[in-house]
C-alpha cells in the first residue's frame, strides 16, 4: 500500500517554501511617522528615500543646467557670428595642404563650428532659415570630412565646390535677413 504523503492530491496554486526574515524586528521608521498601521516593507523605504534624494539633487543641478552663454542674443549677433564662421571655413578650405598652420586652422575652425552649432539648433526661430540651413550642411560636410581623413587631407574638388557654394548661400541668405 502506498504511503499517505503520496496519496494527497495536488494543490492548484505552489505556495513558496518560508523563508527566515532579514527584516529587523523594530521598523525603520518611527511610528510617529508612520501613516498606516501596517509596517513600511524596505522596497517602499527605499523608493522613497531615493525619491528624497533625487528631487533634492535636482533642484540642486537644475538652476546651473543652462548655461546663460548658449543662448543667443539677438539677430544682430546671429548674423554676426554666422559670418565670422563662413570666414574661418573659407579660409581653412583653401589653405595649401603644405602649409605648416592647418592642422592649428581645422582645430579652430572645428571649435568654432562646435560652438556655432550648439549655439543656434536649438533656436525654433532659425531652424527655417535659409542661412542657418546652409551653413549646418556646410559645417558638417567639412567637419566629417576633417574628423574622417585627418586635419591635413585636402578636401577633394566636388565637396570643396558644394561647400563654398553652399557658403555663399547662406551668406547671400543673411544679407536678405533669411
Amino acid at each position: 500500500m502506498a504511503s499517505p504523503s503520496l496519496l494527497t492530491p495536488p494543490t492548484t496554486k505552489r505556495t513558496p517554501p518560508p523563508v527566515a526574515s532579514s527584516l529587523p524586528s523594530k521598523p525603520l521608521v518611527s511610528s510617529a511617522t508612520m501613516t498606516s498601521a501596517r509596517p513600511i516593507a524596505r522596497r517602499e523605504l527605499a523608493i522613497s528615500m531615493a525619491a528624497g534624494v533625487l528631487s533634492t539633487s535636482a533642484m540642486l543641478i537644475l538652476p546651473a543646467a543652462a548655461p546663460p552663454a548658449a543662448v543667443a542674443a539677438s539677430d544682430e549677433e546671429y548674423v554676426r557670428e554666422t559670418s565670422e564662421v563662413i570666414g574661418k571655413v573659407r579660409s581653412t578650405i583653401n589653405m595649401d595642404r603644405a602649409d605648416p598652420n592647418v592642422a592649428a586652422a581645422v582645430a579652430d575652425l572645428r571649435e568654432a563650428s562646435n560652438v556655432w552649432v550648439a549655439k543656434y539648433r536649438r533656436e525654433k526661430a532659425l531652424l527655417g532659415r535659409t542661412s542657418f540651413r546652409d551653413m549646418y550642411s556646410a559645417l558638417n560636410a567639412v567637419s566629417g570630412h576633417y574628423i574622417s581623413f585627418g586635419p591635413t587631407a585636402p578636401i577633394p574638388a566636388k565637396r570643396k565646390a558644394r561647400i563654398l557654394e553652399e557658403m555663399d548661400t547662406a551668406e547671400k541668405a543673411l544679407l536678405r535677413g533669411r
